[in-house]
């Protein structure tokens, strides 16, 4: 376990803001990941636990307490031709390169979400989803420990409440902290059914078939780089949390109809946020101090290289006023804010 005094957020975080933390602690076993909790608790210390920063907004005045940076990583498996494969993944392993590993190992349920970034312990926690995918298809269960019953509990899937970019461990945040992830995944070559219709296009077939797992890969990575959406230092359209607010979830007679939209099981509609955002007069490149959004991609709030977190949240809550007025939507932000 590594110890840093007055350590720089901004460089923990894919946002590249924020001030100092008073202590940096980074914990690469889940013994020193439940110790350094249960410290803190002991002591009544504010705790924040960071993974690979990419969803969170951390404030200009920094953090003061303790940041728990988890940092446990390994991936350990069984296969069996009628089950499939059985994966089990530490919080702190890196999502993408776990990504790489299951196709790379012929493992088919994961590779629509390539190129998002994160650790694997976040990713149940937003129930991260892209392309057609889910997070929670492929999950089997999740451990955590307990803050509040100071212990370590499983969740098998059916008990996380998965829901659009929620669950459990969201809802329960920060009582619940993951430190390991197993994920069920479909053994051979080929991807799972393709749902997403600009995917489908890309890769020359129809919605619902399959089409080679790597090839699936290879096609989402170019499409999130082209928006920006893959991480890159040279590239500032990359230095963000990626998309900044959900697509909203509004009753029918609410949905702008030339709006891209998605029916819900319950009568409602899911509406682009992206199209809400460049409709209400605030296209990809529009600037507000050092914050601006992408120049590809009007859903993700950048850092040009002197954004602060408070011209983030100024941006942010512009872009919220606007598409409130245009067209009486609420945008909920998707990244956590971290205040002193």
């Amino acid at each position: 376990m590594r110890i840093l005094e007055a350590e720089s957020l901004a460089r923990h975080t894919t946002l590249r803001v924020g001030g100092l933390a008073n202590r940096f602690v980074i914990a690469e076993s889940v013994p020193e990941i439940v110790a350094t909790i249960r410290e803190c608790d002991e002591r009544g210390e504010q705790l924040l636990i960071l993974g690979a920063g990419s969803n969170v907004v951390i404030s200009d005045s920094g953090f003061d307490g303790t940041v728990l940076h988890i940092a446990n990583k390994g991936v350990d498996y069984e296969s069996h031709a009628c089950a499939g494969a059985t994966v089990t993944v530490p919080a702190g392993e890196i999502f993408d390169d776990f990504i790489a590993h299951a196709v790379a190992k012929r493992w088919s349920g994961v590779e629509a979400l390539s190129g998002i970034p994160g650790t694997v312990g976040a990713t149940p926690i937003q129930n991260v989803g892209a392309y057609g995918q889910s997070v929670s298809d492929s999950i089997a269960r999740v451990r955590a420990y307990d803050r509040l019953k100071q212990e370590m509990r499983t969740f098998h899937a059916a008990d996380c409440g998965f829901g659009y970019r929620t669950s459990i461990f969201k809802r329960h945040a920060p009582r619940l902290i993951v430190v390991e992830v197993q994920f069920q995944l479909r053994l051979g070559e080929q991807s799972m059914p393709i749902t997403y219709p600009e995917l489908a296009r890309e890769l020359g077939i129809e919605v619902g078939q399959r089409s080679s797992a790597a090839l699936v890969r290879e096609t989402v990575l170019r499409l999130r780089t082209e928006k920006g959406m893959v991480l890159d230092p040279e590239d500032h359209d990359s230095w963000s949390v990626g998309s900044f607010f959900l697509n909203p979830i509004v009753e029918a007679r609410m949905a702008p109809l030339d709006a891209p939209q998605w029916p819900q099981p319950d009568g409602t509609v899911k509406v682009s946020a992206a199209w809400l955002i460049e409709h209400a007069g605030i296209g990809k490149g529009f600037a507000l101090g050092g914050a601006a959004t992408s120049t590809r991609h009007a859903l993700a709030i950048t850092n040009r290289g002197q954004a602060t977190a408070a011209s983030v949240k100024e941006l942010a809550n512009l872009i919220r006023a606007r598409v409130r007025v245009a067209f009486g939507i609420n945008l909920e932000p998707e990244p956590t804010f971290v205040n002193r």
